[in-house]
């Protein structure tokens, strides 16, 4: 028996259900075939790991930029593979002998990407965030409840696939540590200036600007660098809450057992300090979440300076409590779980350990689903990556609606919530320990904002404004988001 006939008869013997795409495909022993689009950065991890895995195929390479292609394409090569180039998706998704896409590309691309191959019949694993605005990330939701049962639709935080945070979640949910307080997600993470032009900059002669730029006009490149430095450009990028962010508060909204809608309520502030450079978001941020009567509330702290001076050199503060900078951490009345550890409420550690690892097998689960034909795993369902990559749009709205605001004031908004001023506190210090006084250089500080989680639109006072920059993308002509019938 050949391995078709082998899943045919174990995996499906006795159901009704028809074989998924793959099993019907054309190469050799029904090995799924899978593209791999934008390897820049993350995209290069992609072909790494679907390389290692048995049963999988790389048939085709995609990204706009010919000198990272012809590299990629060079390194494959070497290992006796061969593949299809492109530069553009929408060519790649047409090609009948492909079975699955992995997307990587820039996050404004993330959706319309992801929506465009589904509806051409690809299976789809797409990098977090899942969406640059809320409205992508509920258009693939919708998606994925058509394709159920056909074609598989996973995101790409790879802590869902992590068996430590898994129980972590079952040990949080016994009431060991008594009730949740608050769920909090951590990210002390360099970031230095990324330079500031006098002009409009060319880019680079090797990218296919156009095709970069996608649903996005296609303005004037105004950094140094091209690739990567999108990030802090809103056109383009989410900031670090939307960055590095969605981890975290992916992790931070399971360990509240994943509430499923969003929250009622946001507050985000920040600023860009520390240097005058073309990055529009924030480095160092504080986002609050407030789910209503019922659910602990969020908290995501992220800061980009060093530890003092702005001398890099110096590296972070203190990592908190002593554990984690780029992580989380649960207070519970009766202690806290600090990533792999349990805590009682002095900081002493309680036994209780847990095997994080961050999901080495995330990619292989994604394999594992096109070969069942259904996730494997509720946990990789995309809504997860929709309300994580929400959770930072929602917050950057409030932080771009945000006016100057001294610190006597940002404390009378936090009246009352004692993780929130305690950690306004030490954010201040930070500051000042780089010689920055948020009492002059003061802090944007955004106002609450009221959300209805059933319609995702904001609501009360600056709904309009809110709701203005929640829809503020453009899609040109070509790049559109498909509909996925």
């Amino acid at each position: 028996m050949n391995r078709r006939d082998v899943l045919r008869s174990t995996v499906y013997a006795g159901t009704a259900l028809a074989l998924p795409t793959w099993a019907n495909a054309a190469g050799s022993n029904g090995d799924i075939r899978i593209a791999v689009i934008g390897f820049k950065g993350r995209g290069s991890g992609h072909i790494g790991s679907l390389s290692k895995i048995k049963g999988v195929r790389i048939v085709a390479l995609c990204d706009v930029d010919s000198e990272v292609m012809d590299k990629h394409v060079a390194n494959l090569k070497k290992n006796n593979v061969e593949v299809k180039s492109y530069t553009d998706y929408r060519k790649l998704l047409e090609d009948k002998d492909i079975d699955a896409v992995t997307i990587a590309t820039p996050n404004h691309t993330h959706t319309v990407i992801a929506l465009a191959a589904l509806a051409a019949g690809k299976h789809v694993y797409v990098e977090k965030p899942v969406s640059h605005n809320i409205h992508e990330g509920a258009a693939l939701v919708k998606a994925a409840s058509k394709v159920e049962g056909k074609l598989i639709l996973q995101h790409g935080m790879q802590r869902r696939s992590d068996l430590g945070w898994a129980a972590a979640e079952e040990y949080l949910k016994s009431g060991a540590l008594g009730k949740t307080l608050l769920s909090r997600g951590v990210n002390y993470k360099a970031r230095k200036s990324i330079g500031k032009v006098s002009g409009p900059q060319q880019p680079p002669s090797t990218v296919n600007y156009d095709l970069w730029c996608g649903p996005r006009e296609t303005a004037p490149v105004m950094r140094e660098q091209f690739h990567y430095d999108w990030h802090w450009q809103w056109a383009y990028g989410n900031g670090d809450i939307g960055n590095q962010g969605p981890h975290q508060l992916d992790v931070a909204r399971w360990m509240l057992h994943n509430p499923e809608k969003l929250p009622t309520r946001v507050m985000s502030f920040g600023n860009r300090w520390g240097y005058d450079d073309d990055g529009q978001t924030a480095n160092n941020q504080l986002a609050l979440y407030d789910y209503g009567k019922g659910t602990a509330p969020i908290l995501f702290d992220n800061r980009g300076l060093p530890k003092a001076d702005m001398n890099w050199q110096k590296g972070f503060e203190p990592v908190y409590k002593n554990v984690v900078r780029i992580g989380n951490v649960v207070h519970c009345e009766g202690g806290y779980i600090a990533e792999a550890k349990a805590y009682d409420n002095e900081g002493k550690w309680n036994g209780q350990k847990f095997a994080i690892q961050d999901g080495p097998d995330h990619m292989k689960n994604f394999i594992l689903s096109i070969q069942a034909g259904k996730l494997v795993n509720p946990n990789l369902h995309v809504s997860h990556g929709h309300h994580a990559a929400a959770l930072a749009h929602i917050a950057n709205i409030s932080y771009r609606l945000g006016k100057k605001v001294g610190p006597g004031e940002i404390k009378e908004r936090l009246q009352g919530d004692k993780f929130a001023l305690e950690t306004f506190e030490d954010f201040a210090a930070n500051l000042a320990a780089n010689k920055i006084d948020i009492g002059v250089d003061q802090a944007h500080v955004g106002p609450w904002l009221t959300l209805n989680p059933d319609t995702l639109q904001f609501e009360g006072e600056f709904a309009a404004e809110a709701n203005k920059l929640a829809t503020e993308d453009v899609y040109r002509d070509g790049f559109k988001l498909a509909e996925v019938g």
